[in-house]
């Protein structure tokens, strides 16, 4: 028996509509949902099987390309923010977007620039920051930056850094604490 119903439709109520017997379910026909007599542990275990399958090429998707380096935060005093620095490099074919970072070193970390206008130095907040394809963004005194707010940090330790990417994917990190003169 084969009959095409709405695929819309609670799959249990369609098994109840077409009174298939106890322990059997629907199945897909390649054309729509068709009534066909399938066991269920038939039907569970391809379930499983697409799920074990398709769980790696996910995290796969998710894994990012790029690779922090060179990074270091630079420590004043408690009440004066502190600054981040890296350089980003991007190994993949597509630019990846950097939309936000994270530390509990930090009360807020946000992306910054520093820029020259009208022979004013000014430091602006940036919604986020891309690295080219096969490229590279760096992260230095005078241009893009970390702001650590409220940084409860001290010399010589490293804090954990997560940068958030807007494909979701995630880099975690530690950035040595160095004082005014920055990096050796």
């Amino acid at each position: 028996m084969v009959a095409f119903v709405n695929p819309e439709r609670d799959l249990f109520k369609l098994q109840d509509d077409i009174n298939l017997p106890t322990g059997k379910c629907l199945a897909y026909s390649g054309k729509g949902f068709a009534c066909k007599e399938v066991e269920l542990r038939r039907l569970y275990g391809v379930f499983l099987a697409c799920l074990l399958v398709s769980s790696p090429l996910a995290a796969m998707a998710e894994t990012p390309n790029v690779t922090v380096n060179k990074a270091w935060m630079r420590y004043l005093l408690p009440d004066i923010p502190a600054g981040g620095y890296m350089v980003l490099h991007n190994s993949g074919d597509a630019d990846a977007v950097l939309t936000g970072a994270s530390s509990p070193a930090c009360g807020k970390l946000m992306l910054h620039k520093s820029e020259d206008s009208s022979g004013m130095s000014m430091m602006k907040d940036v919604p986020n920051v891309t690295v080219p394809a096969h490229g590279k963004a760096s992260f230095s005194p005078g241009g893009y930056h970390l702001m650590c707010m409220q940084p409860k940090m001290k010399l010589g330790e490293k804090v954990p850094v997560t940068l958030s990417f807007q494909d979701g994917s995630k880099v975690m990190f530690t950035m040595p604490v160095y004082g005014p003169s920055g990096a050796p």
